[in-house]
């Protein structure tokens, strides 16, 4: 289903190899009777600062195949999946994403300036559950499937 969403290996190779290290922190899928239409995934993402770590997920990829893309499938996902981040206990989600879509979850390219991460710009954007959570910024940790 990935490689059909996004015409290429790499989104799919990252989940497989966040499933086979364990990091698959939150899993969600979208299925008809006949096929997966939509898949999201979170994986467990530290933030330390100060003595303290801080556990946050990075929430990648989102994929949806084409034919069901532009019908709120993916937007469901990110909802669903965020919550369940939220009920875990995470302080937070980041992406790294189209900076017009992600913000309608409540990402902001301005909320991820105070952490350090390999990313920076409108593109990298967090979600905090509680006002505040990130402001003390921090050092990223991404699991290590992301190879950064």
């Amino acid at each position: 289903m990935l490689r059909h969403a996004f015409s290429q290996d790499d989104e799919a190779n990252l989940v497989e190899q966040l499933r086979a290290d364990s990091d698959a922190l939150v899993e969600l899928v979208a299925a008809s009777d006949i096929a997966i239409q939509g898949h999201v995934m979170y994986s467990p993402l530290a933030i330390e600062r100060e003595g303290e770590i801080l556990q946050a997920a990075a929430l990648a990829p989102v994929s949806v195949l084409p034919a069901f893309q532009g019908k709120g499938l993916g937007g469901e996902l990110i909802r669903a999946g965020n919550a369940r981040c939220k009920e875990l206990g995470c302080v937070g989600v980041v992406v790294l994403g189209h900076a017009s879509y992600y913000p309608r979850f409540g990402f902001s390219s301005k909320i991820a300036e105070s952490l350090q991460a390999p990313f920076s710009g409108p593109h990298f954007m967090a979600l905090e559950f509680e006002p505040g959570a990130l402001a003390g910024g921090g050092t990223v940790r991404y699991a290590k499937a992301f190879g950064i």
